[in-house]
């Protein structure tokens, strides 16, 4: 595994021992102002808190339920593939892949059993959720009065789910670069559409696509959501022509984005493979983020951190400021199958890595 020299230090995520095996395939992180560390699985329907121990660890874990505090459209059986975490305004949004998935051929199959689970397409409906819950001294709420206008109700909200997925999969079914592959139900892993970060400002939610990539640039969706109901969510025209969508080009070198968060105006991009591949793994920073009234091209983001990759593992999903942990500029980053050195705490804990930014 390629080392790397803006490494600070690593942290110790512990987690309680009916977690595992599932700290080995984190994909989403968010540390929210009160320095609590939330975690997603892309393998389950919950949320992981952890609280920081001392200067190098984090435990104390506790586990939520998401279908507690939303309405899932599956059982909780049903990965939702949570891909995205971020935090705004009292409010954690949780983003899961939307994205189709083809079977693994696996070793212990007879040959004609892995050539039919290859042709075989899956569609989950849990993947299909995107929404903002509440959270207030550490926990997830269905509701709450505003911290900062008690007037003001914090309501838990998911787009509304359609026979298609959401409303966001039905306004793209049309759209002239992602149209043809959400309507062949190509897979995420196939550079079929597939979201893997989320970061929000305002009333702003930016999503960031693994897939697909368009002749090496990655695609980033910006839309507004508005309340239609007590726990649902709409879109709002946002686009010069009405569309309730737009769309950011950007040119990642061929990459897909596995993460998105913003470091005061400025978006940063976790960049790795949209296929089963391995590396690289790249952060770039868009310099004043976005917020121009149409589409366009992000021809030359910074680049500023390489991150290590194993061969067949160790492959960076996550990422969240970690500056009021450090008092430095700083990211930390979890990884999916992460390499068995960084395994710890008799594998109920996994190292992360913390990266200075330049």
């Amino acid at each position: 595994m390629m080392e790397n020299s803006n490494l600070l230090n690593q942290v110790v995520l512990r987690f309680l021992d009916d977690y595992t095996p599932f700290h080995e395939d984190l994909s989403a992180i968010a540390l929210t102002p009160d320095k609590h560390l939330w975690l997603g699985s892309d393998e389950t329907t919950t949320l992981e808190r952890l609280s920081q121990v001392d200067a190098h660890t984090f435990g104390e874990h506790q586990n939520f339920q998401l279908a507690d505090v939303i309405e899932l459209p599956a059982s909780t059986e049903e990965e939702i593939d949570i891909e995205g975490l971020a935090y705004a305004d009292s409010y954690l949004w949780i983003v899961g892949s939307h994205s189709t998935k083809r079977k693994k051929p696996k070793p212990d199959k007879k040959e004609k059993k892995n050539l039919k689970r290859l042709a075989t397409i899956e569609s989950e409906a849990n993947r299909y959720i995107l929404a903002r819950i509440p959270v207030i001294n550490g926990s997830l709420l269905p509701s709450y009065p505003h911290p900062e206008n008690p007037s003001q109700a914090l309501t838990a909200a998911k787009l509304e789910l359609t026979e298609k997925g959401n409303l966001l999969m039905d306004a793209l079914e049309s759209d002239p670069h992602l149209g043809s592959f959400i309507v062949s139900k190509i897979p995420g892993k196939d550079n079929g559409f597939d979201i893997e970060g989320i970061a929000v400002s305002n009333q702003t939610i930016y999503l960031g696509l693994r897939g697909p990539v368009l002749r090496g640039w990655a695609i980033l969706l910006e839309i507004e959501v508005e309340q239609i109901s007590p726990t649902h969510l709409g879109l709002k025209e946002i686009g010069l022509e009405g569309q309730r969508y737009k769309k950011h080009f950007i040119n990642l070198g061929g990459l897909g984005i596995r993460d998105l968060c913003f470091d005061g105006q400025d978006l940063l991009v976790l960049a790795g493979p949209t296929m089963e591949l391995d590396g690289p793994v790249k952060v770039f920073r868009i310099k004043n983020g976005f917020g121009r009234s149409d589409e366009g091209l992000v021809w030359e983001p910074e680049r500023i951190l390489d991150i290590p990759h194993g061969e067949g593992k160790h492959h960076a999903e996550g990422m969240t400021l970690f500056a009021p942990i450090t008092q430095q500029s700083s990211l930390l980053v979890v990884y999916d199958s992460p390499d068995e050195t960084t395994l710890s705490d008799g594998a109920t804990g996994v190292l992360a890595d913390v990266f200075l930014m330049s």
